[in-house]
């Protein structure tokens, strides 16, 4: 008989971490950042506990993750941990040990609880070279329009959904306010909350239902964004999911 894998230990401790995506590693596919954050967390030295069975490889779960291509200020994971140790610590050793661009933004002890369930919806903005007065006009027909559908390539193959159905708000931000990356001025800025569901409607989604609704080019590379993620307020702002007890 084949020798059974050995049982590891429960973890004594969980910790949430919050990390951002950055300039050119915007660009890292979530395959790809689960790789560098696995050897950071092995350069660190960060007292993981390990899955059980024939191949054991360190607890990390991964909530929510953001489209390769965008940008985000709102990643969120939890390390299950084999010992007990001071967050601020765990948050100062992954910070070195990642790549400029991958950024540990916060490190809290985990309350217990899914974090995933409280990631119920995303703001992010939209950085796009379009006619500003054409934006809004667009984005009025769109926000007035019963849905918006559209189609994308999943992993169960082309699907259309409604891009309108998932949007909680959506405006265009003064232009004092509109932002735009450091090699690519962009004119008009859209500020949007999607609710998360399935399947998962995202800002590049939400741009074509722009075009197919009201015929708005988006014009070409528009930044995406994330700003934040979490549990979704009646006023359809966010909280910090953070600072909520799952």
């Amino acid at each position: 008989m084949r020798e059974q894998p050995e049982q590891q230990a429960p973890p004594v401790q969980r910790l949430r971490v919050r990390y951002a995506k950055r300039g050119r590693l915007r660009f890292t596919s979530h395959r790809d950042f689960s790789r560098a954050f696995e050897r950071a967390v092995f350069r660190a030295r960060i007292p993981m506990a390990y899955s059980s069975g024939f191949n054991p490889h360190p607890r990390i779960s991964y909530a929510g993750a953001a489209p390769t291509g965008s940008a985000s200020e709102a990643e969120y994971l939890e390390l299950a941990l084999a010992q007990v140790v001071v967050p601020a610590e765990v948050h100062a050793l992954l910070d070195e040990a990642l790549p400029a661009g991958l950024d540990v933004l916060e490190v809290v002890e985990s309350p217990g609880g899914s974090l995933a369930d409280l990631l119920e919806g995303s703001r992010w903005r939209i950085d796009l070279a379009a006619d500003r007065a054409a934006t809004v006009e667009a984005v009025a027909r769109f926000l007035a329009a019963e849905e918006a559908l559209v189609e994308r390539m999943t992993k169960k193959g082309m699907r259309e959904f409604d891009a309108r159905g998932a949007v909680v708000s959506l405006v265009v931000l003064p232009a004092t306010e509109s932002s735009a990356d450091d090699t690519a001025p962009r004119p008009t800025s859209l500020d949007v909350v999607l609710r998360h569901g399935t399947p998962a409607v995202r800002p590049d989604d939400v741009l074509r239902g722009l075009e197919a609704v009201a015929g708005l080019a988006p014009g070409e590379s528009p930044l995406m964004t994330r700003l934040a993620q979490g549990p979704l307020l009646d006023s359809g702002d966010l909280s910090d999911p953070l600072a909520t007890r799952a």
